[in-house]
């Protein structure tokens, strides 16, 4: 009979975006995997490593090399649960990733499920799946600077609703890269006091443009039309379906549903860049600000010594506990109705369940089957994020 705690190896890509070499967090947890098969390789970007089920970069069976899906697919009642199998079927519903980010990622939305169905039939190739993605791991605001406005808006127009700025983005979008070159350009002389509170635009603005270029149009659709948010350690945000997002820099544990779908338009060359109307037409300003953005950790009852708390984004497809241990102190994980995927962030330990014993240190990956109960156990400090669904 097979476990229901499986250590995994996780796979990295290489996206131009990702930190190089051992700077990258990605690189350094999939390096970590005891017997894996990952060389890292200081002259190369990882940017992403994933952890889970989806196709194009699927975890494996540590033991034994095995495609984790293939081996779920023969285990699935006792490894997914009858209840998640008939919501989801016995595909991980959700996709946590570690984002290890140098630089800007081009700026995107994902798209709904309807809009997901109708590009995945139209083209399957580049539209994988027909699922939305939403995630959690930021978005909008409009600087009324003289040239912007006489260039995108109505002289009259003073409040700016979703609507609007999609407008706004559209016309961005579509601008010629000698117009954007002579925004940029104007921006950059631009007095540090027009700008009020949003002192972060001047700063930026060269960042990104020495990343991409000065003519790239992403510089002003997130300098100009989201919110910029600097995210401390322990910190979250909910990216909606359809919700403008572009991350900047730093290495981040995201989980999202299971769909690696798309639209991208700026911060990237342009022959990469998606349809302007099929990404305003999808486009959504929500949340609104910053605050509305954040997703607030709540304690969780599914921790029974009170050391853990849980990230309930508003989806069916997954909800995050984070568990953190000091000293020597130890938690006890319920069993849970649902597959997880438990990723070790921090510090080293033991985990427990079944009557065996696990080794636990940064940066391993273990799949936990439905209906298992675990004990994290501390040596000196011990933090796990645990992405899982439960009907």
């Amino acid at each position: 009979m097979s476990s229901s705690v499986i250590q995994l190896e996780c796979q990295c890509n290489n996206y131009p975006w990702g930190k190089k070499g051992s700077s990258s967090l990605a690189a350094k947890y999939a390096a970590a995997t005891p017997g894996g098969h990952f060389k890292l390789d200081e002259s190369k970007e990882y940017a992403e490593q994933w952890m889970g089920t989806y196709p194009t970069t699927p975890s494996l069976v540590l033991a034994t090399g095995e495609d984790l899906q293939k081996h779920i697919n023969s285990n699935e009642e006792k490894l997914i649960g009858k209840a998640i199998l008939d919501k989801f079927g016995a595909n991980l519903p959700y996709l946590p990733k570690i984002l290890s980010i140098a630089k800007a990622l081009p700026l995107q939305i994902h798209p709904d499920k309807g809009l997901a169905a109708k590009l995945h039939k139209k083209d399957p190739e580049k539209f994988g799946d027909a699922n939305h993605k939403p995630e959690i791991a930021i978005q909008q605001l409009f600087t009324a600077i003289p040239i912007l406005k006489s260039r995108f808006t109505k002289s009259s127009e003073t409040h700016f609703n979703g609507e609007t700025l999609k407008e706004v983005v559209g016309k961005i979008l579509s601008a010629s890269d000698e117009e954007i070159v002579e925004l940029y350009e104007s921006l950059k002389k631009t007095e540090v006091k027009d700008f009020g509170k949003h002192t972060y635009i001047p700063e930026l603005l060269p960042r990104l443009a020495e990343q991409y270029d000065k003519s790239d149009p992403g510089n002003l659709v997130a300098l100009l039309t989201m919110n910029y948010l600097v995210l401390q350690k322990g910190d979250a945000i909910y990216v909606p379906a359809d919700g403008i997002h572009a991350y900047l820099s730093g290495d981040i544990v995201e989980c999202m549903a299971r769909s690696d779908n798309v639209l991208n338009t700026g911060f990237c060359p342009r022959a990469d860049r998606d349809s302007i109307e099929l990404f305003t037409a999808a486009l959504t300003f929500s949340p609104k600000d910053a605050d509305e953005a954040l997703l607030k950790p709540k304690k969780s009852d599914k921790g029974l010594k009170g050391h853990t708390q849980v990230l309930a984004p508003p989806l069916s497809e997954f909800d995050m506990l984070i568990t953190k241990l000091k000293g020597e102190e130890t938690e006890t994980i319920k069993a849970l109705q649902g597959p997880a995927i438990l990723i070790v962030t921090g510090g080293k330990g033991k985990m427990r369940a079944e009557g065996k014993e696990h080794e636990v240190k940064e940066g391993y990956v273990f799949f936990i089957g439905y209906n298992t109960e675990i004990e994290l156990a501390a040596e000196s400090g011990l933090e796990a994020h645990i992405a899982f669904a439960e009907a």
